[in-house]
C-alpha cells in the first residue's frame, strides 16, 4: 500500500469513527435526539410553509397564462411599431417624390432626413422588447421546472379550483378599466362577425 492509500485509507477511518462517535452520543442522550427530533420537526414546517406559498401563486398560472399573455402583448408592440414605421417611411418616399424638381426639394428632403433618422427608434425598441420576451420565457422554463420538481407535492388553492378557470373579476374603476389596450389580432372581432351582429337587429 502506497503512502497516499494509507492517508486515504485513513481519513475514511476516520470519518467513519467520527460518525460512530456522534451516531452514539445520540443514542446515548435522550436530550440530543430530542432537540434533533425538534429541528427535523421545524424544517419540516419550513418545507410545508413554502410549498404552501408557491401552490397560491399558482405557479401553472405564470407558465400557463400569465407569461404567454406578456410576451404576446409585447410580440404584438414589435410587430405594431414595425408596421407603423413601414407606412411612415413609405409616406416620406413618396412625398420626397412629389416635391422632386420645385423649389420646396431641398428643403423637404431635409425634414425627411430627419424623420428616416427618428425611425430607427424602432429597432432599438424591438431590440430590447426581444430581450424582455426571452427573458420572460426563461423565467417560464425556471418555473416549469420547479412544477415538475414539487410535481403534486404543491397544495391545492381551494379557492381559485372551485372557481375553476373562470376569468378573475376585474376591480378597476373610471379611466382605469380602459387601460387594457387594442386586442390581440387574433382575439379581435371580424368586421363580419360584426356585420352580422348588426343584421340581427333589423
Amino acid at each position: 500500500m502506497t503512502e497516499e492509500e494509507k492517508a486515504h485509507s485513513y481519513e475514511r477511518e476516520q470519518v467513519v469513527q467520527i460518525i460512530n462517535s456522534v451516531i452514539s452520543k445520540v443514542e446515548n442522550t435522550g436530550g440530543a435526539r430530542l432537540s434533533i427530533f425538534k429541528e427535523l420537526k421545524d424544517l419540516q414546517r419550513i418545507i410545508d410553509e413554502a410549498r404552501s406559498e408557491i401552490g397560491a401563486t399558482r405557479p401553472t398560472d405564470i407558465k400557463g397564462k400569465h407569461i404567454p399573455t406578456a410576451t404576446d402583448e409585447l410580440d404584438a408592440v414589435v410587430e405594431a411599431t414595425a408596421e407603423a414605421t413601414g407606412k411612415i417611411m413609405d409616406s416620406c418616399e413618396v412625398i420626397q417624390d412629389k416635391v422632386a424638381g420645385t423649389d420646396a426639394e431641398a428643403a423637404v428632403t431635409e425634414e425627411v432626413m430627419k424623420v428616416y433618422e427618428a425611425c430607427s427608434f424602432q429597432d432599438i425598441t424591438g431590440q430590447r422588447i426581444t430581450k424582455v420576451v426571452s427573458t420572460l420565457k426563461t423565467i417560464e422554463d425556471k418555473v416549469d421546472r420547479l412544477v415538475e420538481v414539487l410535481g403534486n407535492k404543491l397544495p391545492v388553492d381551494t379557492h381559485h379550483s372551485e372557481e375553476g378557470d373562470a376569468e378573475e373579476e376585474d376591480t378597476r374603476v373610471g379611466d382605469e378599466r380602459l387601460l387594457n389596450g387594442p386586442q390581440m389580432a387574433e382575439d379581435a372581432i371580424s368586421q363580419d362577425e360584426i356585420d352580422k351582429l348588426l343584421a340581427s337587429f333589423d
